[in-house]
């Protein structure tokens, strides 16, 4: 029989010591109440609390434990979708509007953290989009053309600059954005709960919300232990929204995503891989995504698997990807195995709604989340605090359940699978060429 991994979170083992929160125990009243403490909820709890406003933040487990505290900790500007990609989607004015609001996303997180000292091994020397193909080196070019016409600092760049920035030969191109950059994403967000409660907010964990209702004008949201009353409501739990808003699920699939960390990579070695500290996302079809941390550990991640104890068989080809891309780190241990959950949503797009006259939510982040789930956070306190749609510069939409949502998970993993059987394929079809008899 396989063994089964020990799983452990790099991030768990460097981070600083969050904030002790309690657990809901009483019947209390608030402003607002936000469920979710992840980047969403924190840096809306944080501003609403900046405001003046009582803020009740519910967390069901603890600060971090989700997907802010185990994702890769790439900042990145933007989402998925091109800037004229947005245009043509939701026409010139709206879309320009999206399109800046959401590149803002690295200014507000490294200005969270330099405003509340966090400390969180924050780097912003930019962000690496290796192509793996030449069409897709292709579509870079029309996706860097597009951000300089918008004045963004972003360039193209040849496989030579490529090889020089992260230390791999896989790749015959690429893509730096140098308003991107790196964080310890656990300790991003326990400084952002410390900088929520030093605010005057409320934090409290391994208090899910298991109930919400409508009373009498304001929303009552019970948790296992106690309740709280307030008259409006954020709902941030992203890939971790459940049953509390059934339509609400419904809109994001949740699909995993899994990270190894190898052992210290020795110092000679360690200076030819991403020498100058970026991090990297590949346009392999099933994205890899790297980086180093401060102690010179390669971090790899890429879809995971959606079993509840992986193997080790399941991670090979994590561990494949890992030598594909740096060959040079063959022999080198992997220490660390741990996984996440991404929500990925049908038009690639977070989504800002309201739900119901005073409930507001914010989710979908597509693998972006630190930056976007950020600005969502933000996004969504000024909404509660009364500032018009019109001015907010994203657009609030209809909540749009995914017909035969039941199957999305099946489909998931389906294309998760072909993907790999691709992959694999290609493989082979490299390592037979490579076995040919050369022939004159």
């Amino acid at each position: 029989m396989e063994s089964t991994l020990a799983l452990q979170s790099l991030w768990s083992v460097t981070a600083p010591a969050g904030p002790q929160c309690p657990s809901l125990t009483e019947a209390r009243r608030a402003q607002v109440i936000v469920i979710g403490g992840g980047y969403t909820g924190l840096v809306a709890a944080l501003h609403l609390a900046e405001a003046g406003r009582d803020v009740v933040v519910l967390e069901a487990a603890d600060i971090g434990a989700r997907a802010s505290g185990v994702n890769g900790g790439q900042v990145i500007p933007g989402v998925k979708l091109d800037p004229d990609v947005l245009e043509a989607m939701l026409g010139p004015y709206a879309g320009g509007r999206l399109v800046a609001t959401a590149a803002t996303g690295p200014d507000l997180v490294f200005d969270l953290i330099a405003r509340y000292g966090i400390h969180c091994e924050a780097r912003r020397v930019g962000w690496i989009q290796p192509a793996t193909t030449e069409s897709a080196l292709v579509q870079q070019a029309r996706r860097a053309e597009q951000w300089w016409r918008r004045g963004a600092q972003v360039e193209l760049l040849s496989r030579r600059e490529v090889l020089q920035l992260t230390g791999s030969a896989r790749y015959c191109g690429g893509l730096l954005d140098r308003r991107g950059g790196t964080v310890q994403p656990l300790a991003y967000v326990r400084g952002l709960a410390d900088a929520v409660l030093k605010s005057g907010g409320h934090i409290f964990t391994n208090s899910a919300a298991v109930r919400l209702a409508r009373m009498g004008g304001a929303w009552s949201v019970e948790t296992t232990g106690g309740s709280v009353t307030a008259p409006l409501v954020i709902i941030a739990t992203n890939a971790y929204t459940d049953t509390l808003n059934e339509e609400l699920r419904r809109t994001v699939v949740a699909v995993p995503s899994f990270q190894v960390a190898t052992a210290p990579i020795p110092a000679a070695l360690r200076s030819t891989i991403l020498p100058d500290g970026q991090a990297a996302s590949d346009t392999n079809q099933l994205l890899r995504y790297f980086r180093l941390d401060s102690s010179g550990r390669l971090v790899l991640g890429t879809r995971g698997t959606f079993t509840a104890a992986p193997t080790v068989r399941h991670v090979q080809h994590h561990y494949r990807a890992v030598h594909e891309i740096y060959p040079q780190l063959q022999g080198i241990a992997f220490e660390y195995h741990w996984g996440g959950l991404v929500a990925l949503t049908r038009d690639g797009l977070p989504h800002l709604h309201e739900v119901a006259p005073g409930m507001y939510a914010g989710l979908g982040y597509n693998g972006r989340g630190v930056a976007m789930a950020s600005v969502m956070g933000r996004l969504l306190a000024r909404r509660a605090l009364g500032v018009p749609v019109a001015e907010l510069g994203f657009p609030v939409s209809p909540v749009l359940p995914m017909p035969l949502h039941q199957l999305s998970g099946v489909g998931a993993r389906a294309t998760i699978q072909y993907l790999r059987l691709r992959e694999g394929m290609g493989r082979m079809r490299t390592q037979l060429r490579l076995r040919a008899p050369f022939k004159a």
